[in-house]
């Protein structure tokens, strides 16, 4: 684990081999400077269901793959590539550990991260990087991704009144996964996303 790093930093282009998410050195800082890492360890307790030892690691390796593009568990490999693991500042975990972990949160240990965010929020503007005597406007857009399997929590209700268990069973048998990055997936999501938002207008 990459420990001290610096507060400023030149990051130069001079290798044809060179790995191009260099630029998670800047967030590996900032998480640094903010204490992440030790405050999702303190924070988030998962007792003793599979996946849930050493929060803190698991939580910053999601941040820092979702900050190169990661946006489903496989892409989370992104930060195996090269020397990137050499400049992210925490201890790299597998992607197929990052699933395990994720599957161990209920609605009750999500708020847990509730609170690590007010907690590193409270950090980042004691440090300075609020508003100061300025407005701040928090923008927030929903997102409206598909689930799969009855179990799932949070899942019950979407926008509509129609349940999600009723949606999924009158889709027919699912086959081979395919991995949520295809241009399929992301079409099907926007279409998805734009009949949500027409039903609220």
């Amino acid at each position: 684990m990459v420990k001290g790093l610096p507060d400023a930093a030149r990051v130069a282009f001079d290798d044809e081999r060179v790995v191009a998410n260099a630029g998670v050195l800047l967030l590996a800082v900032l998480a640094e400077r903010l204490g992440i890492e030790a405050v999702v360890d303190r924070t988030v307790d998962l007792g003793d269901r599979a996946g849930g030892a050493n929060p803190g690691s698991k939580v910053m390796s999601l941040v820092s793959a979702m900050a190169l593009g990661a946006d489903c568990i496989d892409d989370c490999d992104v930060l195996r590539s090269g020397q990137t693991r050499a400049v992210v500042g925490h201890r790299v975990v597998a992607p197929s550990t990052l699933g395990t972990f994720l599957r161990a949160f209920t609605f009750g240990h999500v708020r847990q991260l509730d609170r690590v965010l007010a907690v590193c929020l409270e950090r980042a503007w004691a440090a300075g990087a609020g508003p100061g005597d300025e407005r701040l406007i928090v923008d927030v857009d929903s997102f409206v991704g598909e689930v799969f399997g009855a179990d799932k929590q949070g899942a019950g209700y979407g926008y509509t009144p129609t349940s999600a268990a009723i949606t999924r069973s009158s889709r027919p048998e699912p086959g081979p996964a395919r991995c949520c990055t295809s241009a399929r997936a992301k079409a099907r999501r926007t279409r998805r996303a734009a009949r949500c938002g027409s039903s609220r207008s």
